[in-house]
């Protein structure tokens, strides 16, 4: 199996690529409009074709490169089924794998952050996207976002995974690329070390979290599998100008 971590700076978001050595095929994991180009010329480098893009939830801080990259190159779109997207190909549900190649993906609803949030288990990993982060978690004050839906989210079905299970998520923003179901168990600050249902629901309340600058966009743009908005303002169109460079993992 093939596998590079990449990251977009501007919203500080990982994509992952899957790649199976067998078939040349190729996966792409939230993917973000704006580095499109990075990931392309990565899967040419690498000999693979890219086959399908999944995008953990409909995202608020960048738009997926989904439909792009499908009219680019013929890529199939993965959509969690809850969001009900016609521009999905693929719908995701928890216990249909998703298989591209020998890379069996296994979907895992995990509402919360958004209702229509899904993680994706693929054999000693996972990637949360918003859900679990490292030593954080995705914000619950949007998009149908709920804390105890969140809370059970992690506390039974993720942090059920072995303990020895990477943790990938969609985000981080101290430079940290990976953590383990164990490691966030034992010391993430809102959802490990025991914490009750009734000290999170107290510590999402009071995240005191700004508005977020990209999601009036967003959200309806990727409710559309990844689409730019034509009257995005000046200060915000580096969101979907492709870039020339970005830090890579």
């Amino acid at each position: 199996m093939i596998f590079r971590q990449l990251y977009e700076p501007l919203s500080s978001t990982y994509t992952y690529l899957l790649g199976c050595e067998e078939t040349g095929l190729a996966i792409l994991i939230d993917p973000v409009i704006s580095a499109m180009e990075r990931d392309l010329m990565e899967v040419k480098r690498l000999g693979l074709s890219l086959a399908c893009t999944v995008d953990t939830h409909i995202h608020a801080d960048h738009i997926t490169a989904a439909r792009e990259l499908k009219k680019t190159v013929g890529s199939k779109i993965a959509m969690p089924a809850y969001d009900r997207l016609p521009c999905a190909d693929i719908r995701i549900e928890e216990g249909t794998p998703l298989q591209i190649g020998s890379i069996v993906l296994q979907p895992l609803h995990t509402p919360g952050h958004t209702a229509g949030h899904f993680a994706y288990l693929f054999d000693d990993r996972i990637f949360t996207g918003d859900a679990l982060l490292i030593e954080a978690c995705g914000r619950t004050d949007f998009q149908n976002g709920d804390a105890d839906a969140l809370y059970k989210s992690v506390q039974e079905k993720l942090f059920t995974l072995p303990d020895d299970v990477l943790v990938y998520p969609a985000h981080d923003y101290k430079g940290r690329r990976v953590s383990s179901i164990a490691q966030e168990k034992e010391r993430n600050p809102r959802l490990g070390g025991g914490k009750t249902l009734e000290e999170f629901r107290e510590i999402m309340a009071n995240l005191k979290l700004p508005y977020p600058t990209f999601i009036d966009y967003a959200v309806p743009g990727n409710r559309q599998c990844g689409v730019c908005p034509p009257d995005l303002p000046d200060q915000l169109a580096t969101y979907c100008h492709q870039m020339t460079s970005s830090l890579q993992g």
